[in-house]
């Protein structure tokens, strides 16, 4: 199977970069990062973020404070300054008096306070980044899920084998715990990961990569910190990368492209001749018509041009500074050292080169000062040349952009996947085993669990020809426990540890029948929306190919939609059919006579959950210990849960 890299949507991106507050942008190369509350093997990861937090928000505190200062200050500097100059001129004061000179002095004192009040906005937003990063991750640790914001990215369609029934996305799901992203290109590569299985050799390779970025925790954050300053606000990354890789406009229209040199060198050599007394006559202002008619004439192929990579100058120093971050870890695993050289691929690095696309996008800034851009477009032509120097630009560096970005979101996936790992060091990493026909788990749990509220489990898959058959009453744990298994493979599949102290599993392809939902609008009813979805199971279990990728099916309760007879007889066709094919699973059920056809009592390998019943001083209560025995189970609570909700005996 071939992993997607869809961290862009299909010939599309674009970045509308701030450089912190239109000054430098905040990164580690500015910031002060020494001092920072490391975690330490054995430590509370909670605690570890809570410290951070708690240091990082003091930091953010006294930029607030010296941010109020500065911002008091240039106020009374520009009021003084002002003054200085604007009473002198009243009272006709020559210009060489003191007071000229001292206001002048006080308006370049003003600006020096500009810039450095730009540069503590920067460091204040900075701080702000890390405050939030960590304060997300404890609550991650907690599985605090009502506190986190969903990640916005797209979900898989219906027909999808798992994604759907193992709760991978929205609230409460499995991409809400790796939200340790900073970029829409982050979210998209997790979201894809977790959907597409790659081959083992690849999820092996991630691996490495996640365990050298775990105990990076300053990196990791860093890199996200950053990655939510670049993404803040509405930023089309696709149409950037889009422009990147379309042709260019100007540099393919020679003609046109010496015409506007060639008009621009005579308006201004004959202003010069002008200036220097050889002409008598404004002959500069012949040539101006024919630019302002250029200009019109192509107006919409230089304001499209413009405007899809103008606005995107401020996010662009952020990204700068975040290629810089990543082209300067030492990284030694290979899946790592690979991303670093997916933005080394243009000879130069993506960080210089976003800092030459950068001082040309500012040169685009002139546009939107109407009353110096006019006079200087209509005397030299300004938005041509421009232009002109972003497709050069373009033509060097402009297709290297998608593997850039993809790059990127390859580096915050695995730092997502890295920050799981920091944070349950009990987790294991799975050994892949291809050939093998059982998956096997020791402690296995589920991950969307807590500690001190998960219930771990031994559970064993496989061989083909047989399934895990799960019996229990009602709230025991079966659906957990097949969600737990299926996440777990997703986990795996994508290159991260999973909640289990140990899993050895083959190459699988992963189909579920969990969640089964009717559709008015498609006239599907339950029972009919159970038999596609068992369809789509059966048939990839056809074609499944034991030797290279296996087929790991999970079905709860199916064909819950029809009378108990009928669902009986059905049920057993269909397992008879997948006991017959290249594949392992686990089914649940309430039906206890399900194992009672010898040809799958022989197949079924029976465990159960059970609960335990008090009815003291007239008040029945049920518990759950949520641990897996052998055999089938002996116990129902229907009617029980019955006169618990006070629906009569």
């Amino acid at each position: 199977m071939t992993p997607a890299r869809p961290a862009l949507a299909p010939k599309t991106v674009a970045p509308a970069g701030p450089r912190g507050v239109g000054l430098t942008a905040p990164g580690p190369h500015t910031m002060d990062t020494t001092a920072r509350p490391e975690g330490s093997p054995g430590r509370d990861p909670a605690a570890t973020y809570r410290d951070r937090a708690a240091t990082f928000g003091a930091r953010r505190e006294e930029q607030e404070r010296r941010h109020r200062v500065l911002a008091y200050l240039r106020v009374i500097v520009f009021l003084a300054s002002a003054s200085l100059v604007v009473v002198p001129t009243w009272r006709g004061l020559p210009i060489a008096n003191p007071l000229f000179l001292l206001g002048a002095a006080g308006f370049l004192f003003f600006g020096v306070l500009v810039r450095r009040h730009g540069r503590v906005e920067d460091r204040m937003r900075w701080f702000g980044a890390l405050v939030s990063v960590n304060e997300e991750a404890e609550r991650r640790v907690g599985r605090e899920w009502a506190a986190l914001e969903v990640p916005r990215v797209p979900e898989p369609d219906r027909d999808h084998p798992y994604a759907r029934d193992l709760d991978l996305f929205g609230r409460a799901s499995l991409m809400q715990l790796l939200g340790a992203t900073g970029t829409v290109v982050g979210r998209r590569t997790m979201a894809a990961w977790l959907v597409s299985a790659v081959p083992a050799p690849q999820a092996v390779e991630r691996q490495a990569g996640v365990a050298e970025l775990a105990p990076l925790i300053d990196f990791r954050q860093d890199v996200t910190a950053l990655g939510r300053l670049a993404d803040s606000g509405k930023h089309d990354l696709d149409a950037l990368v889009e422009w990147g890789e379309a042709r260019p406009w100007l540099s393919e229209r020679p003609l046109l492209l010496w015409l506007v040199r060639g008009l621009a060198l005579s308006t201004l050599g004959l202003i010069a001749l002008q200036w220097s007394g050889v002409a008598g006559q404004a002959w500069w202002l012949a040539p101006i018509p024919v630019g302002l008619w250029l200009s019109y004439r192509h107006r919409e192929q230089l304001v499209r041009t413009l405007d899809r990579v103008f606005w995107r100058e401020r996010i662009l120093c952020h990204y700068e500074t975040l290629f810089r971050r990543l082209a300067e870890l030492a990284a030694e695993a290979p899946v790592l050292k690979r991303l670093q050289a997916e933005l080394r691929a243009t000879g130069d690095s993506a960080h210089r080169e976003l800092v030459r696309l950068r001082r040309i996008v500012e040169l685009a800034d002139l546009r939107h000062v109407p009353l110096f851009h006019f006079p200087i477009h209509a005397l030299t032509l300004w938005d041509f040349h421009v232009l002109w120097l972003l497709e050069r630009w373009q033509i060097r560096s402009g297709r290297r952009m998608r593997e850039w970005f993809d790059a990127l979101g390859e580096m915050e996936a695995l730092g997502a996947l890295a920050e799981l790992r920091h944070d349950n060091p009990g987790w294991a990493f799975p050994a892949f085993a291809p050939g093998a026909r059982i998956l096997e788990a020791r402690g296995l749990g589920h991950p969307l669990l807590k500690d001190g509220v998960r219930v771990v489990n031994d559970v064993e898959v496989g061989p083909p020809g047989t399934c895990l058959l799960v019996t229990g009453s009602n709230m025991s744990g079966k659906s957990t426990l097949l969600k737990a298994i299926g996440v777990n493979v997703v986990l795996a599949q994508a290159g991260g540890p999973v909640c289990a102290t140990a899993l050895r599993m083959p190459p699988l392809a992963l189909h579920t029948c969990i969640h089964v939902q009717d559709s008015l609008e498609e006239g599907i009813s339950y029972f009919m929306a159970g038999l596609k979805r068992l369809r789509l199971v059966v048939e990839a279990a056809r074609t499944a190919d034991a030797a290279t990728t296996g087929m790991l099916y999970l079905l709860d309760e199916v064909l819950q939609g029809t009378n108990t007879a009928e669902r009986q007889v059905a049920v057993r066709v269909i397992l008879r059919h997948l006991l017959a094919l290249p594949a392992i699973g686990v089914v649940t059920t309430h039906d206890l006579t399900l194992a009672d056809e010898e040809a799958l009592a022989r197949a079924c390998k029976p465990v159960h959950f059970t609960e335990g019943v008090d009815g003291r001083a007239g008040d029945l209560t049920l518990s759950f210990d949520y641990k897996l025995r052998p055999g089938l189970a002996t116990s129902r609570n229907a009617l029980k849960l019955l006169r618990m909700m006070g629906l009569g005996d």
